[in-house]
């Protein structure tokens, strides 16, 4: 019964967690719609989850998971233009895309498919799928059906090792994918991650891996022995991402305070006491995870993105409909945003400053509906 348990996360945890061949010939374009002076909206496709912003290809990577039933659309990579947001390419995936990951200097893109347990790795100079990484095997449950073991979210690449990282998430007890990106294959799997690990974050100058889970716990990998070091109980509950801040020393934490994650830990952690009531960012020390500062954020905080350059941390707010701009110095909030419906995911171009943010669509949209791409200048 807990191997079934642990089978029939992917529907609930889509949902509460994450909130093939290109196509050469010309796209018809899409129109964007400016917001306010700073804005460009344009409707994408249904489905939108995370983006990835090329330096080297000058262009603006995001997923769309497509749809789930007989006669939704399939899921691709759509390659944007970042100035306008006019689609330009199409990569059909065989399977679903949701977290991306970019090696830029290699000119590689990886989409982690949660409902496959498999990771999809894309040429983004040809705009083609060139293969896939499986991670986690599948078997089968007690209605028949099979399905990964467990269920993946964030990707995070070290480009100086060769090697992608995911945590496997579950109800029990969670793991870390580490994968050999030039085999293409697993190297190791890492036990001992708790429930329902999401955030993931890397220090690659000091060797350290970060990864966090829904009971509010930090643990610290060694990336050269794939060893756990450490792991402590933060000030939070829903670790949901990190964004790290090497130089600093500071990790930024979204602590989510979703109802939905509340109801699902209270079952399977029954003795875990609740801290707090979330909708936080959690500033935390990287080195002892204690945490240096709580900036409140609107309802519902999913991704953070630390902007070194600039000494600003972008958080989107899903359920208030905002992006707060922080100053990292000062820890003051400088504005936050109104944006339509939800936004979700966020990437930068570091040159220009400009922010990227995917806007998933109010209950109140018409199934299927395509979702937005913001581009606003900051």
């Amino acid at each position: 019964m807990r191997r079934f348990h642990r089978l029939g996360l992917s529907a609930a945890l889509v949902a509460a967690l994450m909130g093939g061949t290109a196509v050469l010939a010309e796209v018809p374009a899409t129109p964007a719609v400016a917001t306010d002076a700073r804005a460009l909206r344009a409707e994408i496709a249904p489905a939108l989850y995370e983006l990835a912003y090329s330096a080297g290809q000058k262009a603006l990577f995001v997923a769309s998971a497509g749809g789930f039933g007989d006669d939704a659309p399939p899921s691709k990579i759509l390659r944007l233009d970042p100035r306008t947001l006019k689609v330009e390419a199409e990569i059909a995936l065989e399977g679903r895309g949701f977290g991306l990951a970019l090696d830029d200097a290699a000119g590689r893109l990886y989409a982690g498919d949660t409902m496959d347990g498999a990771v999809h790795v894309i040429d983004i100079a040809a705009n083609k799928v060139i293969g896939k990484i499986r991670l986690a095997e599948k078997v089968k449950g007690e209605d028949g059906t099979e399905r990964p073991a467990y269920n993946l979210r964030e990707l995070v690449l070290d480009p100086a090792r060769n090697r992608l990282y995911a945590p496997g998430l579950t109800f029990e007890d969670s793991v870390l994918y580490v994968a050999d990106t030039k085999a293409m294959q697993v190297e190791k799997v890492v036990p001992g991650f708790g429930f329902v690990a999401t955030g993931i974050a890397l220090d690659p100058g000091a060797g350290r891996l970060y990864v966090s889970n829904m009971q509010g716990a930090l643990y610290t990998v060694d990336t050269g022995s794939l060893e756990v070091l450490g792991k402590v109980e933060t000030s939070g509950d829903q670790l949901l991402n990190l964004a790290p801040d090497p130089a600093g020393g500071r990790i930024f934490a979204t602590d989510e305070g979703h109802p939905r994650i509340d109801g699902m830990r209270a079952k399977a952690v029954p003795d875990y006491k609740v801290k707090g009531a979330g909708n936080l960012v959690l500033v935390l020390k990287a080195a002892d995870g204690s945490t240096i500062r709580a900036l409140p954020t609107g309802e519902g905080p999913i991704a953070p993105l630390f902007d070194a350059a600039r000494k600003r941390l972008y958080v989107t707010n899903r359920g208030e409909g905002t992006v707060s701009v922080f100053d990292t110095e000062s820890y003051a909030l400088l504005e936050k945003i109104a944006l339509p419906a939800h936004p979700n995911s966020l990437a930068l171009d570091p040159a220009s400053g400009a922010l990227f943010v995917t806007v998933k669509n109010g209950e109140d949209a018409a199934k299927g509906a395509p979702e937005s791409v913001l581009r606003i200048g900051l």
